[in-house]
């Protein structure tokens, strides 16, 4: 990912609705949820979440599909891995020991439960 794109990314995340809403979404993965849920789940006007919906889906952050008559939102993994990724490329200087530990604080998030 590109400079210009990591910074539109983290533009978008640098408002508190939109957190809210992008870490809502990632909890949601993948069914993903209807604007108007987030909405109201977030307690937003939907016009002002439509708003918001926007800025994230150009930030490459949120996808959409009409699902009906709602359109249904969620978070691009990827694009999340992509600018994990970019930030921490250089991480470490090639000792990996000092990346050891946010890989640890990562691994545990990702993990299912054993059925």
């Amino acid at each position: 990912m590109e400079s210009e794109s990591t910074i539109l990314a983290l533009s978008a995340l640098a408002q508190s609705t939109r957190l809210d809403v992008f870490r809502l979404l990632v909890r949601h993965e993948p069914e993903g949820l209807a604007a108007g849920k987030i909405a109201r789940q977030l307690d937003v006007p939907q016009n002002t979440m439509s708003a918001h919906l926007g800025i994230l889906a150009r930030a490459g952050l949120v996808k959409a599909r009409r699902h009906s008559r709602s359109i249904v939102y969620r978070a691009d993994l990827d694009a999340l891995r992509t600018v994990t990724l970019f930030l921490v490329k250089d991480c470490c200087g090639g000792r990996s020991e000092l990346c050891e530990p946010l890989i640890a604080d990562l691994t545990p998030c990702c993990q299912t439960e054993p059925a």
